[in-house]
């Protein structure tokens, strides 16, 4: 079989490019990349926030298609289910939650699972997104 080498990006669709960029930027570190015309996709009508994590280079793009509507993201359509960033310890999730509460982000209590722990939250779109610990050591 090929292989792959890991996740070379994620596209999300948004409604207001600008709005999800800055909000990615403030809640989650990411830096806004200024791509140069010549590397847009071509025939693709969006307004793009590309954003990258400078500690991972984790790579998100944030499409505002133009012919998009202004419904809210739910996870109950077929496609996207949610987003789950791995952090390193429970420790670090409870910074996290500090985190969100100052950039007064709604998002649930850790949940803790015999293998591990999570925060559940969503970005202006209502896209889920997850911050998860894995318990040291846990394998399947």
């Amino acid at each position: 079989m090929p292989e792959f080498t890991g996740v070379s990006h994620i596209e999300l669709t948004v409604r207001d490019a600008d709005r999800s960029g800055a909000w990615y930027e403030r809640v989650l570190g990411m830096t806004r990349l200024d791509i140069p015309d010549e590397y847009r996709t071509p025939g693709v009508a969006a307004r793009i926030a590309n954003l990258i994590h400078p500690r991972t280079g984790l790579n998100i793009n944030l499409m505002q298609h133009e012919a998009g509507d202004e419904a809210v993201f739910s996870e109950l359509h077929v496609g996207l289910d949610h987003l789950a960033l791995a952090v390193e310890s429970r420790e670090e999730l409870e910074s996290w939650v500090r985190h969100l509460d100052d950039c007064a982000v709604e998002h649930s209590p850790i949940s803790d699972m015999p293998y591990g722990a999570v925060v559940v939250f969503r970005d202006p779109d209502n896209i889920q997104l997850e911050l998860f610990a894995l318990v040291s050591g846990f394998r399947l």
